[in-house]
């Protein structure tokens, strides 16, 4: 028969009998032997130690208590919305969003550390790039390091025209990005121009999905200047100037 351990402040009691809550105040520490077992119905109120070769119970409650994560999508921007009904321990959120295989962190929002009321999340993703399917996947993380991953929620953002940004860095040296985006599947050409007009190089050839894109250019072997770039996609073709700077 398991021994259920009950704690108030720094007096510890070891008991025959089921709890519905713990305390464990600050600077006090309970210690678990081998074949006991720890067990709440909460642990809002714990920030003391738990140590020792026992254990605590399965289904005790998870810190963070995640209810809703929902994506929504804006113009050419996706909306993230989370909330959490519960919180303990939690230092935060890696919101995360992959492109083709992998996982990329995009931002870390801060928990409310220790609650017992709902507290909301957003944010917005203002410049997806990797075509038109994103999905996004929260990583909640306790301050001791442990985490733990939310459901999936994905989204379909198609552009509604043609365009061309202004890279990014700009001046760069020597890399920068060049984001562009399709309303509809297209052959897309992107060339590399000196000021006098001459071919520097091809950057992009290829038969493309709609969506939103973007392409690296290192300009690692060329000299400082003003260098342009031109998108050819269909019938749309725009011009934009950059800056290399070493």
């Amino acid at each position: 028969m398991k021994t259920i351990i009950i704690i108030f402040i720094a007096l510890i009691s070891l008991q025959q009998l089921s709890a519905q809550s713990i305390a464990i105040g600050s600077g006090a520490s309970v210690y678990v032997p081998a074949g006991a077992d720890i067990c709440a119905g909460t642990y809002g109120n714990i920030t003391g130690n738990i140590y020792g070769e026992g254990t605590q119970c399965s289904n005790s409650p998870v810190p963070v208590e995640l209810s809703t994560f929902t994506a929504s999508v804006r113009n050419n921007s996706v909306t993230l919305n989370w909330k959490t009904e519960t919180e303990v321990n939690n230092y935060g959120f890696e919101l995360e969003r992959k492109n083709e295989d992998n996982w990329e962190r995009i931002v870390f929002v801060k928990g409310h550390g220790n609650s017992n009321s709902p507290k909301e999340y957003s944010y917005t993703d203002k410049s997806p790039i990797g075509g038109s399917k994103f999905q996004y996947r929260l990583k909640q993380i306790d301050n001791n390091g442990q985490f733990e991953y939310s459901e999936v929620v994905g989204v379909e953002l198609i552009p509604t025209e043609y365009a061309l940004y202004q890279n990014y860095p700009n001046p760069f040296n020597p890399i920068t990005k060049i984001r562009y985006q399709l309303p509809k599947e297209s052959k897309v050409v992107i060339k590399i121009y000196d000021v006098l007009g001459s071919e520097v190089m091809e950057l992009l050839n290829e038969q493309k999905e709609a969506g939103v894109y973007a392409v690296e250019f290192n300009a690692d072997n060329l000299s400082s200047g003003t260098y342009i770039y031109r998108i050819i996609a269909e019938s749309f073709m725009d011009t934009k100037k950059m800056i290399l700077l070493k």
